[in-house]
């Protein structure tokens, strides 16, 4: 296991090896003594946390606390309203890409709106005897293969998305979040108002919400990276540094500066080396 120190932070991480074997799935472990207000920054994925430890992982959020194992639609945290705290938190966390949540989930992403439910909730006894199955294993990467057997069943059980709209989720994400959605719709040969329809009920948010996440979550990483904010509003299709400024406030409730410095984004080169982590390979669609 890893560690990760980031001013007082201090975690412990883990990668699974080999990575999963359903495409859009990725998986970290991560082991915190004391997890102190943890901004949540929202990201173009679904996040399931799998709770494994003596303590829980709680998120405070606008319509109050959840604990424990939970699942949580893309953009969580929007204008900085999510933290996360614990002690003893111990936990699997999954970010599954929108395209193939469904299927794995049960349910769509636009059930959740955006905010994070019990994994009770929504799988009943299953939710806790999979915990109790994978916190029974000492070993991080058994763990792991017993998470992704898990999803790899539900994903091959669970229904798919049209390929249409895993198709459209594709080219946001390999633009960055810089493509049209005339241009989508016509691609696939839709109108407007049905692509509009399809994305957001099968996937959780409408596509220029979408795009406008994507982008800023590219954006993010670059400034985390220690590039400057002029260069980067530049580089990813924002009007100035000013129209940059204004997305990251909407997005974080911080500055560039200050989200820059979020553990919450630092520790992903260590966790997720493989971002984006909400790509996948769908199928291509025929347009004739």
């Amino acid at each position: 296991m890893r560690a990760f120190e980031h001013g007082v932070a201090m975690w412990g991480v883990e990668c699974p090896e080999p990575p999963s074997r359903v495409a859009g799935v990725t998986m970290a472990g991560f082991r915190v003594p004391e997890l102190e207000a943890l901004r949540i920054v929202p990201h173009p994925a679904v996040t399931l946390l799998l709770d494994l430890g003596a303590g829980s992982p709680v998120l405070d959020c606008a319509a109050g606390q959840q604990r424990g194992s939970m699942v949580a639609g893309p953009g969580l945290g929007s204008a900085g309203a999510v933290r996360a705290w614990g002690v003893n938190v111990e936990c699997v966390q999954v970010r599954l890409s929108p395209v193939i949540a469904r299927a794995i989930l049960g349910a769509s992403p636009a059930d959740l709106d955006g905010a994070a439910v019990s994994l009770d909730d929504l799988w009943g006894r299953e939710a806790s005897r999979m915990c109790e199955r994978i916190g029974e294993v000492s070993s991080w990467q058994e763990r792991f293969l017993l998470t992704d057997a898990l999803l790899a069943r539900r994903h091959e059980e669970g229904p798919p998305v049209d390929p249409e709209v895993a198709w459209a989720w594709r080219q946001i994400v390999v633009s960055h979040g810089l493509t049209r959605v005339d241009g989508l719709a016509a691609e696939v040969g839709w109108s407007r108002k049905r692509l509009w329809s399809r994305f957001r009920s099968q996937l959780g948010l409408p596509p220029k919400q979408a795009m406008k996440l994507v982008r800023f979550d590219h954006a993010a990483h670059r400034l985390v990276a220690g590039e400057r904010a002029a260069r980067v509003a530049a580089d990813t299709g924002y009007a100035d540094q000013s129209h940059l400024h204004r997305d990251v406030m909407a997005f974080t409730g911080a500055t560039p500066a200050t989200m820059a410095g979020e553990p919450f984004l630092a520790v992903d080169d260590i966790a997720w080396p493989s971002r984006p982590a909400w790509s996948d390979a769908p199928p291509r669609v025929r347009t004739s």
